[in-house]
């Protein structure tokens, strides 16, 4: 059987990453992205509270903080994240410290969809470091589905600022 021109074989590494870096930066099927939904929201308005809704600034840090956790761990180090830090924004009074808390999360959502690509196929079926995390695969895939949550919430909240 002749082989088809659209049947692709799938390195599910680069597929994983390639997810990750559209929900950042652009490119999905949903047409909605972190870096676009952040675009021409001021300091004042990310550190806007809405009732007792998160602000954007503390939606972003959160998101950013599960990135740069796991990233650790696909250099080597350690699982010490904790979910009750994973809100712990720094306070913002600047554009300058608004910027860099953006830039930062789109930086490092790129180091870490670059550790993804190396990774071996056969690592996804892995635990992540301990069993009751379930696998690699299932952090990974967690990561951008919770990233795609909160910018559906950033979303909302850019409408009410």
């Amino acid at each position: 059987m002749p082989e088809s021109p659209y049947l692709k074989i799938m390195n599910y590494p680069e597929e994983i990453a390639r997810h990750l870096r559209q929900v950042h930066t652009g490119g999905n099927w949903t047409t909605s992205n972190l870096k676009t939904v952040l675009e021409g929201i001021s300091w004042q308005q990310a550190t806007a509270r809405i009732g007792s809704c998160n602000t954007i600034a503390a939606l972003v840090f959160h998101i950013h903080y599960y990135v740069a956790e796991v990233t650790k761990v696909l250099q080597g180090q350690p699982l010490t994240a904790k979910d009750e830090y994973s809100y712990d924004v720094p306070e913002i009074t600047s554009a300058g410290q608004w910027e860099v808390l953006v830039q930062k999360a789109l930086h490092d959502a790129e180091v870490f969809a670059g550790l993804i690509e190396q990774l071996a196929e056969s690592r996804l079926q892995e635990d992540f470091t301990d069993a009751k995390y379930g696998t690699y695969y299932r952090n990974l895939q967690g990561i951008i589905e919770h990233t795609h949550y909160h910018l559906g919430q950033i979303a909302v909240l850019k409408k009410l600022v």
